[in-house]
């Protein structure tokens, strides 16, 4: 029997939809992300899915890809989680001091947005534009500055919101492998100094949940398996599908939220609507 979850972030909006102006998201208003880009998280507290941002982080998302298939990250531990901060795994070792076998990646704190990104455009500053590519909030250079750019395009980052997936690195710039945080709460200090290469679309009550510590206690909680979406058997895989960012309802949902944020406005105030079968 197959059992419909609905996100928090959904269902906070269902709940108070009445109060709202705002209609329930049509059949056109949902996307279906790529497979190969979502990480199944199951961890002793719940389900965890990310999606991944080859967009703005390629060589991590891809590190991500990697390990996952090859199951290093299945029983890690959650060794360091900082309540109003991150949640912090990926070690070998469980204690911050691991990595893979495989070669540290250099820092893609920034990214290149050209014609073909996906960008959804949420705010116009006249010389910086705030937006999303996928259900990752970013801001770039304005557009307008691309015709300009030896290759046409012009420099982003992603802000680092509730849910934002980033790669743990050392003192070194150059040294993100395999350890990784999941954002639990907003914090910009980080934003052009970590690459973020995607973000929990579902379970952020999850990584909210996660026992807290550095380093955490024992027993500390844990990711049993992790698995690319792709990779799961057809019968058992979750139907995933999220809210298209530049369809008409999220545009809707933008106005709402900054007409309620007012000059306290920012993109992570905006809801991200997911279900998943």
């Amino acid at each position: 029997m197959r059992f419909r979850v609905i996100s928090t972030a959904l269902a906070a909006w269902l709940f108070a939809a009445p109060a709202l102006a705002q209609p329930a998201p049509t059949a056109a208003d949902w996307r279906t992300p790529k497979a190969d880009d979502v990480l199944v998280i199951d961890t002793n507290k719940g389900r965890i899915l990310v999606e991944m941002t080859p967009e703005t982080a390629p060589l991590y998302a891809t590190r991500m890809r990697e390990l996952t298939r090859e199951g290093l990250f299945n029983g890690l531990t959650f060794f360091r989680v900082i309540d109003d901060f991150m949640a912090q795994t990926g070690d070998p070792e469980n204690r911050g001091t691991g990595s893979s076998s495989k070669p540290d990646l250099p820092a893609e704190f920034q990214f290149r947005r050209g014609p073909e990104t996906p960008f959804a455009l949420a705010v116009d500053q006249s010389v910086a534009e705030v937006g999303f590519i996928k259900s990752l909030p970013v801001s770039t250079q304005s557009m307008m500055l691309a015709p300009m750019t030896r290759d046409g395009k012009v420099s982003g980052y992603a802000l680092y919101c509730p849910g934002v997936a980033g790669a743990a690195r050392g003192e070194d710039e150059n040294s993100a492998n395999s350890q990784f945080f999941l954002m639990r709460q907003t914090f910009p200090r980080l934003e052009r100094r970590y690459s973020a290469w995607g973000r929990v679309i579902s379970g952020l009550d999850v990584v909210r949940a996660i026992k807290i510590g550095e380093p955490v206690p024992e027993p500390q909680d844990k990711m049993e398996r992790v698995r690319v979406l792709a990779d799961i058997p057809e019968a058992e895989r979750p139907k995933v599908r999220v809210i298209d960012p530049a369809g008409p309802w999220f545009k809707a949902e933008i106005a709402r939220a900054r007409a309620a944020g007012g000059a306290n406005f920012s993109a992570c105030d905006i809801n991200i609507p997911v279900e998943v079968k």
